[in-house]
């Protein structure tokens, strides 16, 4: 199964489950009593934040995959170069070095989302996920205001 059916998947499945949460608040603020009214707001608060988090990450992963298309139609896109352990994820010293010059790219062109995009690219490699999905965002932006 590829990654996107998994993520439909797992999204139809979240969007039951807050489905049924929110009937859980509304019968609980139907009940009239201030407690069971309190609770009931507040189970009513979870599936809109949830909602709200599903809408940001798939809107993230579509303008991702948006922007990795278009890099990989200008033949932009860096060639899987790391070596792998045994286990297949990628060395580490490998990857640190591959980094080093991602972050020069970003260092001599600031703006350029393609250079960002790699440096998110490299910081997967890195391990470094908070960092790789923020340096993604950046590049998702400046291509925006292209």
């Amino acid at each position: 199964m590829t990654a996107r059916r998994v993520a439909f998947v797992l999204v139809a499945v979240l969007g039951f489950y807050l489905l049924l949460l929110g009937q859980r608040g509304v019968l609980l603020v139907r009940d009239g009593r201030l407690p069971f009214v309190l609770l009931g707001v507040g189970v009513l608060v979870l599936p809109l934040v949830g909602a709200w988090t599903v809408w940001r990450e798939v809107q993230f992963g579509l303008a991702a995959q948006r922007l990795g298309e278009q890099l990989a139609a200008e033949g932009g896109l860096p060639s899987d170069e790391l070596p792998r352990l045994p286990s297949g994820r990628v060395d580490l010293a490998a990857a640190d070095v591959v980094f080093e010059r991602r972050r020069a790219d970003v260092d001599a062109a600031p703006d350029d989302w393609r250079a960002w995009y790699r440096l998110a690219l490299a910081y997967g490699d890195a391990r470094d996920t908070r960092r790789g999905r923020r340096a993604m965002r950046h590049a998702i932006r400046l291509q925006a205001t292209r």
